[in-house]
């Protein structure tokens, strides 16, 4: 009688169980919708979905509901089980020991009946423990399955501040290259920031086939500006594009990734993987002196070889910055930018100084594009034996300006004008280590060459001009040193870097200094504090500091020491929270000229600057 009892207890429990489960089962919808949908329609289309899907975890929050209560039933029926099943032992064991008259047929069913009772128990038990594993997925989904594909938002909101010695007239975001002389009224007060502009919002979708893995990435953050960007009342500052690619990685090792990204010369901690870039703990989003970067349109070919090894080639978007002083406008690079051509055509400063007895206007564009002949070419190599990260890349670039002979001539003319170009490049490579179970990381960096300024982080110039008015590469080097030490709840960070232009000088044909960094070239007047400008055309009275006067003060090398850390009072399955303090010591040294009232006609310039920040990352 009791073994046709359990045997209807258990196909009882079992029934419940399945019926419970099939009950609740829903299918996900699907949809069809052209590629070649408007960007509108798209959107409308992702808005829908997302409609659909909130209402769908509305219905799976009332199943859990339901299921809660199914799981308390299921919760009763196994103690039931297990309470009936020692009664039946404690039966069977009664029996042994009293050595009763009962046959040992009797003994052996009563004994199965025990064993078909625990087997139901442990059954029940383990549907029990996946259930409630299927009802935490719905409570906290880690990502959103749409149309195939996981769509998993991230980034974070931040609270910043920067406190700097020197005004330079700049956010959070450092311009190293504009650290004020002494002459400079800015070197004679100070400025303070507080800035929510780095905030950052990322998406990423990935999409999984029969041998080859999709990806895009989109990652964007506040610090761009538009005409109304302003901090006097509203602080609107617009959300910027910082990487925007698509990636197609096949299971043989070999990866294509085209869009804006970080540029291949940029140092990675796992092959040449897309976010997987080191960069440097710090606060300033300019990052640190030494560090070489750039995020630009890129079409990126990799191949894992062996898990320890990847070969990668870029080809990459190019842009020249070139400084000089003395030439005649004799040389062309490129323009403003055109408006209509979604470039940045404002002008953001106008001076005017007198030139042999006539006034002379200057302005300044906001931003520069240079006529590119041909995207730059990188490659790079990494190594990964076992202990350690290394990498070696090249970089090759051809540089072209548009040289106007006739232009010094006592009746200047554009007659005879003509393209010069060249080819130049560069070499770098970077190595890190982990130590103490990964406890400390330190490492290595180095890139240097010909017109290779515009990868590091301090901006230095790419070029100057030859007093034929054919563009002239600057050599220059950049290096950096860092050391990391990270716990659950600590990161700190030192980071030394340095970045260097060499000398690119030349006499024009009335023994006149040109080019950068010129011997011969007057920094008189870097020390000479000037009026401001009484506001004209684009400048404003009372924000318009005095331009310094006979100061060539072109940058020899800036050198930075950083050092701070991160605090991260909870890292969990809600997101992460952590702050910190940094602090920056920045020292610009320029080549020596004649005059100034310097020890040695060399301008230096040096600043301090502390940072602290509050940030949330979303889980």
């Amino acid at each position: 009688m009791k073994r046709h009892l359990a045997l209807a207890l258990s196909v009882l429990i079992t029934t419940s169980v399945f019926a419970q489960t099939d009950s609740q089962t829903s299918k996900p919808k699907t949809s069809h919708r052209g590629s070649a949908a408007p960007v509108s329609k798209q959107l409308e289309d992702m808005k829908d979905a997302i409609s659909a899907q909130q209402q769908q975890i509305q219905q799976l929050q009332q199943q859990i509901s339901t299921r809660d209560q199914a799981i308390q039933q299921l919760q009763s029926q196994v103690t039931q089980a297990q309470s009936s099943a020692q009664q039946a032992q404690q039966a069977a064991n009664a029996a042994a020991n009293s050595q009763s008259t009962a046959s040992a047929d009797q003994i052996g069913a009563l004994q199965h009946d025990v064993t078909d009772l625990k087997t139901v128990s442990g059954s029940t038990v383990n549907e029990l423990q996946e259930t409630q594993k299927r009802v935490a997925g719905l409570e906290n989904p880690l990502s959103i399955h749409y149309k195939g594909i996981t769509l998993t938002p991230g980034g974070f909101l931040a609270a910043e501040t920067v406190w700097r010695q020197h005004a330079e007239g700049a956010d959070i975001n450092t311009s190293f290259n504009s650290i004020p002389f002494s002459g400079a009224s800015g070197a004679h007060m100070s400025e303070f920031y507080g800035s929510g502009r780095q905030s950052r919002l990322s998406l990423l979708a990935q999409g999984k086939m029969d041998q080859t893995d999709l990806t895009g990435y989109v990652e964007g953050d506040f610090l761009g500006t538009a005409v109304t960007s302003n901090n006097n009342e509203s602080n609107s500052y617009v959300f910027r594009q910082r990487q925007a690619w698509a990636q197609a990685a096949l299971h043989n090792g070999w990866s294509f990734t085209g869009g804006q990204m970080w540029s291949l010369v940029t140092e990675t901690r796992q092959g040449t993987d897309n976010r997987t870039e080191a960069l440097p703990m710090t606060i300033d989003p300019q990052y640190t002196v030494g560090f070489s970067w750039a995020r630009q349109y890129a079409f990126r070919v990799s191949k894992d070889l062996s898990n320890k090894v990847w070969l990668a080639f870029s080809v990459e978007n190019s842009q020249e910055t070139v400084t000089t002083h003395g030439n005649t406008a004799d040389y062309l690079f490129g323009s403003q930018g055109l408006a209509g051509g979604l470039y940045n055509s404002s002008i953001s400063s106008c001076s005017t100084a007198t030139v042999s007895g006539s006034p002379v206007t200057t302005c300044t564009n906001n931003a520069n594009y240079s006529y590119n002949p041909s995207p730059d070419f990188i490659g790079k190599l990494v190594f990964q034996p076992g202990f350690g990260h290394y990498e070696v890349f090249g970089v090759v670039s051809q540089f072209r300006d548009r040289v106007f002979p006739d232009a010094g001539l006592s009746t200047p003319s554009a007659a005879g004008a003509y393209n010069y170009s060249t080819w130049t490049g560069g070499y770098g490579a970077n190595a890190r280590w982990s130590f103490d179970q990964k406890h400390f990381d330190f490492g290595l960096h180095y890139l240097g060459g010909r017109g290779m300024g515009r990868y590091g982080t301090a901006g230095l110039a790419d070029a100057a001009v030859s007093p034929s008015g054919t563009v002239a590469p600057i050599l220059s080097n950049q290096g950096l040193v860092t050391l990391e030490y990270h716990s659950q709840k600590w990161d700190w960070y030192a980071n030394v870097g340095s970045e260097a232009d060499a000398r690119t000088a030349f006499l024009n044909s009335k023994g006149k200094p040109v080019g950068y960094g010129s011997p011969l070239a007057s920094n008189a007047g870097c020390g000479v504090e000037t009026l401001p400008s009484s506001g004209s055309g684009v400048l404003s009275a009372g924000f318009s500091p005095g331009a310094l006067a006979s100061c060539n003060g072109d940058t020899r090398n800036i050198i930075e020491g950083t050092i701070g850390f991160w605090y991260k009072p909870y890292n969990g399955p809600k997101g992460r929270l952590q702050f910190g303090p940094q602090y920056s010591y920045v020292d610009r040294n320029s080549w020596s000229g004649i005059g100034g009232p310097y020890s040695g006609p060399a301008p230096n310039a040096v600043d301090s600057m502390f940072f602290t920040s509050f940030r949330y990352y979303l889980p």
